[in-house]
């Protein structure tokens, strides 16, 4: 297995709240199994499947509702390692590479944590400066890349 086949492949969100873009609320939710780790929604890609396919798959299992406009994809896929702890869970990866999206929630849509296999028990919507503070220490480079990213193209 070469190095970069180590690297689960996966897609994540930032979601903006259906007040984007008079207000720039970002949708961080609380793992369930972690105590005080919050995170932007994600999950693998399986084999065959297309990004955008994963994308609307994983919003539905994570956060009840794929009623969502995609805003943005960022240009290139982001890697992280997983610290020792949950690198041996995750075996044979080291860490997961990511496709990230600027989505926007509809007006519409109603979040329902309850699904059929539930990763997250709370939710809230933060200002952008406030994600990184709350956020995993292992996953806050790819986080702090991603967010100065969409800044820079004027959407955050």
């Amino acid at each position: 297995m070469s190095k970069k086949d180590l690297y689960r492949p996966n897609v994540a969100m930032i979601i903006v709240s259906s007040n984007y873009p008079e207000k720039k609320e970002i949708f961080l939710a609380q793992r369930n199994d972690l105590s005080n780790v919050w995170q932007f929604p994600q999950g693998g890609i399986d084999k065959g499947e297309e990004v955008k396919e994963a994308l609307f798959r994983e919003l539905e299992e994570e956060i009840g509702t794929d009623k969502v406009e995609v805003l943005a994809e960022y240009p290139e896929w982001i890697s992280y390692d997983f610290p020792p702890k949950i690198a041996k869970k995750m075996k044979p990866f080291i860490g997961q590479k990511q496709k990230y999206f600027l989505l926007k929630l509809k007006k519409n849509a109603k979040i329902n944590l309850e699904t059929e296999h539930p990763e997250f028990n709370d939710y809230k919507f933060v200002g952008v400066d406030e994600v990184l503070a709350l956020s995993a220490s292992f996953k806050q480079n790819v986080y702090k890349s991603v967010i100065n990213y969409f800044k820079d193209e004027g959407l955050l």
